[in-house]
């Protein structure tokens, strides 16, 4: 298992925050101040991002899943309630299934569990542009879909934009691109209905990355599970951070 750089901080009950490609476990910091008033967060950077370990693809989103079960195993005390947002979420769709032991529920935000043949198009022209122009270019073509244009023109927000901005451009551009083509094969249309602890859907009401129909077909897969919206892009957890919180603490106290 490659090596994960992890940050630990609050006390009570262990959430597990996972983090959106191209970010890294600053992506949750203000939705992770909220929430260590009354929990443990474990935040963690994926394969390939920050400050972990760079692993040579191919591989898949299931072995993210594996990556975040062993941080669980190995750096808390049982089950876990985790949250993922985007690639984080598609992870959070797997640990339910292939690690069902290691979790008491699931958020899933702003994420998918499959994308069809034009949507994998995309993402092959997002792995070219990653490796011929470099990350840069790929800052230049998300960060406007991360926030809604509101969000994004409000000189308060703009270094937390810069902020974001430099964690992309530091990517590796051949890491990223085994993480597109992970993420370009995802379906789990036959897997999502076998997660049996609660789970929470989010979507934003702006996302034009994982619009909610996606959120939709999650929920729907999933039984009994709950979907929310806020009013926010793509990086809901970002613009909306108190909300995203609050969400998060109040799902957890119904189950």
């Amino acid at each position: 298992m490659p090596q994960l750089h992890f940050l630990r901080e609050g006390r009570g009950p262990t959430i597990v925050l996972s983090h959106a490609l191209g970010c890294d476990l600053s992506m949750w910091d203000e939705a992770a101040a909220e929430l260590a008033r009354g929990f443990t967060v474990l935040r963690y950077d994926h394969r390939c991002h920050g400050r972990s370990e760079v692993v040579a693809g191919p591989f898949r989103i299931e072995d993210l899943a594996d990556d975040a079960a062993e941080l669980i195993r190995r750096e808390t005390d049982g089950p876990v309630h985790f949250v993922g947002l985007s690639m984080g979420g598609m992870v959070a769709q797997q640990v339910a299934v292939r690690h069902p032991e290691l979790v008491t529920s699931v958020v899933v935000a702003n994420s998918s569990s499959r994308y069809d043949d034009t949507a994998r198009g995309m993402w092959r022209a997002r792995i070219e542009t990653a490796l011929n122009l470099g990350m840069a270019a790929i800052a230049d073509a998300v960060l406007p879909r991360w926030f809604t244009s509101a969000w994004s023109r409000d000189p308060a927000n703009q270094p937390r934009i810069a902020q974001l901005r430099g964690v992309v451009e530091r990517t590796d551009p051949r890491a990223y691109a085994a993480c597109c083509e992970a993420i370009s094969r995802i379906d789990f249309f036959a897997s999502n209905p076998l997660i049996a602890c609660p789970a929470l859907v989010i979507a934003g009401t702006h996302d034009e990355s994982t619009p909610i129909s996606m959120s939709h077909a999650i929920c729907n897969a999933i039984s009994g599970a709950e979907l929310a919206t806020l009013p926010a892009a793509h990086l809901s957890a970002v613009e909306r951070p108190e909300e995203f919180a609050g969400l998060v603490a109040g799902f957890i106290s119904r189950i």
